[in-house]
Formats: structure tokens, sequence, C-alpha cells
């Protein structure tokens, strides 16, 4: 990647380009749109296109509203009301209910196909002004000098390239990670490494009434599962395990998967039934962060900036909210230039709040002292509703969480102590765990 650029040679000039159409990206764009800036997306592939991710939260909602895509949302929505946590050492199913979180307004959330939640933004975005290119990769970027934007260029479908100019740029690339790559910015997260394997089954048993929206998670031996209705009689299976374990597969994919959940009784139980349908996939080299959220034309929205562990469903809502805050930072960028160092200084607080919240949680989900607390949740000192926020999202506004989850953090700490050998050879198969894998031997995208 070049410092500088040639601004002179470009197909197309905008006020902010784009790269990646998806929550993030469409997101922001619609935003700026809206504030009158010229935006351009490049999105790689085209709408409607699969993507995993599918479980929402309650603090996604008034996003939505602000977006004006609401009622969109809602119709390819199944509503969910609560979590479900399963453990193999534990009889019962234990269940929150977003409603009893600290702020009660936001009770519910949805399960959405990403293809067609992803292709709402999209659209959403076009019809706020935004001009997308679909079929379009991002290949090189060069800044100007002087701060005065970037010269990305790009390779469309047909094989023909393009360069468009802009004064800021939005890596909204998710997990493609387009500026942290060439920055030499990402790394390896070194307290968590995991991999993924997943696919959809239909004919999966539901509960009844609202409770069968609900999201549910299995622990097992190597890592955990989570269980995703969805609308239409789908639901989304899939298993987030330690690199070790996926590096065993000696079988097809999907005959591996079928062999993972039967290592799960209870969800091999509940999958009896179900046939397995399309996407079939696996990915590797699960979590990662980049050592900056901005330069001075540039912002790192969602997934480009950092991936964390899904087991909390945080993913589009980190996306969402990266974006609010970057198109923020982006007007005042571009109108407001005395402005400028404060406006991402605010961004970049913002970015970073809420990964650090899941992480923690992350960090030790399947630490059977952190498992048996989320199995026998206790509310002294509004601890249980304060996790119940941090489940819904709620970690952004003005809820007051911080003191309820210094207990929570605090007890955990405290049983932990009471368990010492227990604590060590939790801690000793973790560090064996997150070494990191071999390159090669991580899968990347889709494997049949």
């Amino acid at each position: 990647m070049n410092t500088h650029a040639d601004a002179t040679n470009v197909d197309q000039e905008c006020d902010v380009l784009i790269i990646g159409g998806g929550p993030a990206g469409s997101t922001a764009a619609a935003l700026l749109a809206r504030k009158g800036h010229r935006v351009t997306i490049l999105e790689k592939s085209r709408h409607p296109r699969f993507h995993i991710g599918e479980s929402l939260l309650p603090a996604n909602m008034p996003l939505f509203d602000q977006l004006g895509v609401a009622e969109e949302v809602r119709a390819i929505g199944m509503e969910k009301w609560a979590a479900e946590f399963v453990s193999p050492c534990h009889e019962h199913v234990q269940m929150f209910n977003f409603g009893d979180a600290i702020d009660k307004s936001f009770p519910y959330a949805y399960q959405v196909p990403r293809a067609e939640f992803d292709h709402i933004l999209f659209r959403n975005a076009i019809r706020e002004g935004a001009h997308a290119i679909e079929d379009c990769k991002a290949t090189h970027v060069e800044f100007l000098p002087d701060d005065a934007g970037a010269v990305v260029q790009a390779q469309r479908g047909d094989g023909t390239v393009c360069r468009l100019r802009a004064r800021f740029l939005l890596d909204a690339s998710g997990r493609d990670t387009f500026l942290g790559n060439r920055l030499n910015a990402k790394h390896r997260n070194e307290q968590h490494n995991s991999t993924a394997l997943y696919a959809h089954f239909r004919d999966v048993p539901r509960k009844e009434g609202k409770a069968g929206g609900n999201i549910a998670i299995y622990w097992f031996e190597h890592g955990w599962f989570w269980c995703i209705p969805l609308m239409n009689g789908i639901t989304s299976i899939g298993a987030v395990t330690w690199p070790y374990y996926l590096k065993t597969r000696t079988k097809p994919l999907d005959d591996f998967l079928r062999d993972t959940i039967a290592l799960c009784p209870k969800l091999h139980q509940r999958l009896e039934g179900a046939t397995m349908v399309a996407h079939m996939e696996a990915t590797g080299n699960y979590s990662y962060e980049c050592d900056r959220t901005y330069g001075k034309r540039y912002l790192l929205l969602g997934d480009a900036y950092t991936f964390i562990d899904p087991v909390f469903s945080s993913g589009v809502l980190l996306a969402m909210n990266s974006a609010f805050a970057g198109a923020e930072a982006v007007d005042v960028c571009l109108r407001q230039p005395k402005k400028a160092a404060a406006a991402l200084r605010r961004f970049d607080r913002v970015t970073r709040l809420g990964p650090k919240h899941f992480s923690w949680f992350i960090y030790r989900v399947t630490n059977p002292t952190l498992r048996n607390l989320f199995m026998e949740p206790r509310n002294l000192l509004r601890m249980q509703e304060a996790l119940l926020s941090v489940l819904a999202g709620d970690v952004f506004g003005k809820t007051p969480i911080r003191f309820p989850l210094l207990a929570f953090k605090s007890l955990y700490y405290c049983m932990s102590l009471m368990n010492v050998r227990r604590t060590f050879t939790a801690w000793r198969n973790r560090q064996r765990n997150i070494r990191p894998a071999d390159e090669a031997d991580m899968v990347q995208g889709s494997m049949k």
C-alpha cells in the first residue's frame, strides 16, 4: 500500500467511500447520505447473499427505528424474547428473559435470515441516496498527500478495474479486514482463538408460544453450540470450538458436524428428527483485533476492526453501533475539520467499549465457574439484571450496569479462589487451547 497517490487518474469521486455493504457499511452509508454527503459503497458480492450471524439483540431495535427499517425487519424476523443456556453438568435449562434487564423497555429482539436482513439495510442506504457498486472488490488503496483522502482501486466481476477517489474512507469489509491487513494492524486475539462450523436444519423442535424463538446455547466438551430458530421452519446450528478440534476432521464437513453434535447429548436428542439443508460451512482464525480504529482519513467499522466469539450475538449490534458513531465522526471531520481530532477520539471510545464489555465474559464462557454462575444466577446487588443488560446489548447507554457488573466479577473471582484446583486446570487447558494454530491448517471460507 502506497502512502501517496496520483489523484488525477480516477474514474469516480465521492465524499465517503465505504468498502463493504453489510450491516456496518450500509448503516453508515444511509446515515451519511441522509446528512447530504456523496457516498459510494463497494460491495464485493451481490445482494442478497448468505451470511452467518442471524441472532440480533434488543439494543438493535432503536437503531432500526432511527434508520427507518423497523417494519421491514419485523416482517422477516422471528421474535426472540429470551436466551437459554444448557449445560452438560446441570439437569435444568436456564432461561434469561431480556425483559428482566435493568432497562425493561427493550424486552425482545429478532432472529433473521441474514441474506434478507443485510439486503434490507443495503436497499435502505440506496433509498437514502448512497451510490452502490456491487460485484466489485477493493484491491488496493493509496492515501493522498496532505490528508486529502484516498484512492481505492477495485476490480469488477467482469475483470475490469476502476479507481475511486474519496475524501474519507470507511472500512466495513468485515472479516476481510481490508485496511487492517494492508496497514499490518490486524492481530490474532491471543486471549481467544476458536473455529466454527455451522449449517441450517429443518424440522428442529421448538417450544410453544413466545419461547419458540429463544436462542439456545449448549456447552459441550470442545466448546459450545448455538441453536437459532428462524422463520419458515429453518434453524441455524453451529459449533464454536477450539482450533485443535477442527484439525481432527478426517471426513466430509457435514458428517463431521453430525459427529460433533453427537458429542452434545441434549442437542443431539433435540435434532433427532431434523434434516440438514444448505449452507454447510466452516471458518477458522475466528477472533482478532486491529491495533487502531481510525486514522486521519479512515475508520474501521464492525468486524473490520475486531471479531469476537459470537456466543452473545453481539456482531450485528457492534457493527451498526460503530456505524452510527462513525457517521457522526465523519460528518464532523468533513464539515468542521478543527473538531476532527476530538470526534475521532469519541468514535474510538465508543467502538472499543462494546467489545470490551462482551470480551470479559467471552474469555471465560467455557470456564466451569462462569458456567455455574450462568446456570445458577443470583440477583444480589442487581447482578442478574446487569448480566441481562449485557446479554441484551445495553452497554452503550446510561443504564447503571457498572457496579452490579463489578459485583458479579468479584463473585466470579471469589468462587475461582475457592476452587483453586479447578480454576488452575481450566486456565491450563485454556492456555493450551488458545495457542495459535498453523494458518495452513485453519479453515477459511466454505468447505464441502
